[in-house]
């Protein structure tokens, strides 16, 4: 069985409590990512989505200078380093989400995300069940010619 260890992302881009959501927005920006952990002296505090930034953040109208603890989401769904890939499927099918932070005694080790299976090519049982019900499905598009 698959430890999510084995394919989690262990080099993950944080943020502290002290820092904005101008600063989340900046660094999702820059490093092309769309989920943050926020963190205090390694205990995940929450995360911040770039979702939670457009509907917490800018769209109910905060400022840049908006702390991220006013915008993340608190009840953050987790695994310990032992939990087996299947756990991590389907903790995302039942909750429909697509990253799963992984704590060890409270601190921040890794993430774990629906494209970790995929690259590594787990696709077995409940993971591949997972993929196909959190995947969005590629909009379709017709060519019209006249």
């Amino acid at each position: 069985m698959t430890k999510v260890t084995e394919i989690m992302t262990s080099d993950i881009y944080t943020l502290g409590p002290n820092e904005t959501i101008y600063e989340a927005a900046v660094l999702m920006k820059d490093k092309d990512i769309g989920f943050i952990p926020v963190v205090d002296n390694g205990k995940l505090l929450g995360v911040c989505t770039d979702r939670d930034l457009v509907l917490r953040g800018y769209a109910g109208k905060h400022s840049g200078s908006t702390s991220i603890t006013e915008v993340i989401t608190r009840d953050v769904h987790t695994l310990s380093p032992d939990a087996s890939v299947d756990d991590a499927a389907d903790i995302m099918a039942k909750h429909q989400i697509k990253r799963l932070p992984v704590l060890d005694n409270g601190n921040l080790v890794g993430i774990v995300a629906l494209g970790d299976m995929a690259i590594h090519e787990i696709f077995m049982n409940e993971a591949s069940d997972a993929l196909s019900e959190i995947s969005e499905p590629e909009p379709s598009h017709t060519r019209m010619t006249h």
